[in-house]
């Protein structure tokens, strides 16, 4: 094997007999975008372990599977959507594993970094009989919404259940 003299590369020519495949076939690769192999200082191309892992990728599209260079392209653009999805939702499964230990600590921390604040529904028994009453003043005064209006469809949807666990309020 020939390996190259930085970092583990491997250059074109002993890529192409390890793969067994022609070396304009690597430079056909490098030139549909499907491969990006580094440069030396005297222009060689410098194959990397990982541009090796992505050949053999391409080799059992094309070999295997049948797939042509085109479709390898998409397919390869795919995984690398993946991959940064994959680590979007890792990075977000970490920050709310953090939020539900904060939120286990103690809600007076909470309060100060959330938008809204949250308190549970025991702590709001008490304002709750005065909410109740300042609603019937409402319906008294006519102030009720119309069976058409926005509170009147959210109702009717449930999003204003109230045996709820945990309520909102304006901090």
């Amino acid at each position: 094997m020939g390996k190259g003299k930085s970092k583990g590369s491997y250059m074109i020519s002993s890529v192409a007999e390890q793969y067994g495949i022609h070396p304009q076939t690597l430079r056909l690769y490098e030139r549909e975008g499907l491969l990006k192999p580094s440069r030396s200082d005297g222009n060689t191309r410098l194959f990397t372990d990982g541009d090796l892992e992505r050949l053999e990728v391409i080799l059992h599209l094309t070999r295997e599977l049948g797939v042509n260079l085109a479709g390898v392209e998409i397919i390869l653009n795919m995984r690398e959507k993946m991959a940064e999805m994959q680590v979007q939702i890792e990075e977000f499964v970490t920050t709310l594993n953090r939020e539900l230990v904060a939120r286990r600590r103690g809600p007076a921390q909470e309060e100060k970094h959330s938008l809204i604040c949250v308190v549970n529904a025991k702590n709001q028994q008490k304002s709750g009989v005065r909410s109740q009453k300042s609603g019937a003043r409402s319906q008294k005064s006519g102030a009720r919404s119309q069976p058409g209006s926005h509170g009147q469809r959210f109702a009717d949807r449930g999003f204003f259940r109230s045996g709820s666990p945990m309520r909102s309020k304006r901090c």
